[in-house]
């Protein structure tokens, strides 16, 4: 059966890496051993994760994960790798939340030693909800779970972000605000257009990708909300779990400022995606998990805000969701893996889904 699309396997050699990877720590940690290093079978879909370990007796860490920029010479899924950027809101987020955010270590601004920017942090372990297959499958851990035990992931993982927006001190994250004017939201969307803008330069463009941008205009919310942090890629195949409990919330690359919602839509779409990804593949998925009516309730619950306009911000989610398949779509071309049919709307995987939305037909 057939997935969503993935970018082509690493160009870079996880031995190459490891070694190059034991120069650079020795000038900071002179005498330490790097061993056991891998590179997750299902690694990232942008950037890189390499694990390993650091035999030293001074070492403030033993077990640790690697966040690698894209290789910029791979048809890279996002324009720029701002590793500084990521490292910093993990540092905030772990400072000013009880979200367990991995703790972050050194910081290598330099592309010299690895080829691209890095920083190194925490390794948690325990089990993601698998994205390939996705978890709404049969055949994985969290399928098989109980309903009481999903449910519990469930709470727990609605709890993450309800916390998130509401401990963190919106004044500590306005550096990510994007450039340019208007308000978060007005940004937020105006930095997805200059995305989509960059990802059909000379290529076809989307015309559903277009139309859905027209329709958000036209459900553009009266009243915004108070911007917060946002995770950004808020969902639960970016948590590791012990058990049902999380204990590692991971890539924090799309994190922005921006109104609760632009979070909370992603979480409830990303769901969706899969969910009816496994339908359309005749099994009948998890349609009693990770459903809107229930997040959206709960959410409001946990922290008293009500969430708006979900419509919007959940067309706004499948639309930016998409920007993102088309670019995976042409980086496959770029590799000659696929060919690039005459209709570019077909090269996203969830069109159908997204014309739904954009015509008011989905929900």
């Amino acid at each position: 059966m057939a997935t969503a699309p993935r970018p082509r396997t690493s160009t870079r050699e996880p031995e190459e890496l490891g070694r190059r990877l034991a120069a650079w720590l020795d000038v900071r940690l002179p005498g330490a051993r790097v061993t056991n290093v891998s590179v997750p079978g299902s690694n990232g879909m942008s950037s890189e994760t390499l694990l390993f370990d650091i035999e030293h007796p001074d070492t403030p860490l033993r077990a640790c994960a690697l966040r690698l920029a894209a290789d910029p010479a791979a048809y890279t899924v996002f324009p720029t790798y701002d590793m500084p950027r990521q490292h910093r809101v993990m540092s905030l987020v772990g400072k000013h939340t009880d979200v367990p955010v991995p703790r972050v270590q050194w910081l290598e601004a330099d592309p010299g030693p690895l080829g691209a920017p890095f920083f190194v942090m925490a390794r948690a372990e325990g089990r993601v909800p698998p994205d390939v297959m996705p978890y709404t499958y049969e055949g994985n851990w969290l399928h098989a779970a109980t309903d009481a035990e999903r449910a519990a992931l469930q709470e727990e993982s609605i709890s993450l972000l309800a916390r998130l927006h509401d401990q963190f001190p919106s004044k500590e994250v306005e550096f990510l605000l994007p450039d340019g004017e208007g308000t978060p939201l007005r940004r937020h969307v105006d930095a997805q257009r200059a995305y989509y803008s960059w990802v059909v330069g000379g290529l076809a463009p989307s015309p559903l990708i277009e139309r859905a941008f027209a329709r958000l205009e036209e459900l553009w919310p009266q009243d915004e909300g108070p911007a917060v942090l946002n995770w950004g890629d808020a969902r639960i195949g970016n948590v590791i779990y012990d058990g049902f409990t999380p204990v590692a919330v991971l890539d924090w690359e799309m994190a922005a400022y921006a109104p609760r919602e632009v979070d909370l839509g992603w979480t409830v779409y990303l769901h969706r995606f899969f969910q009816d990804l496994t339908v359309g593949f005749g099994q009948p998925g998890l349609p009693d998990f990770l459903r809107r009516e229930d997040l959206e309730r709960r959410y409001a619950e946990l922290t008293g805000h009500t969430p708006r306009d979900m419509e919007f911000h959940t067309l706004y989610a499948a639309l930016r969701h998409g920007i993102v398949m088309l670019r995976i779509a042409y980086r496959q071309a770029h590799f000659g893996e696929v060919e690039v049919p005459a209709d570019p709307d077909s090269l996203i995987l969830h069109h159908a889904t997204l014309a739904a939305m954009v015509q008011g037909a989905y929900w």
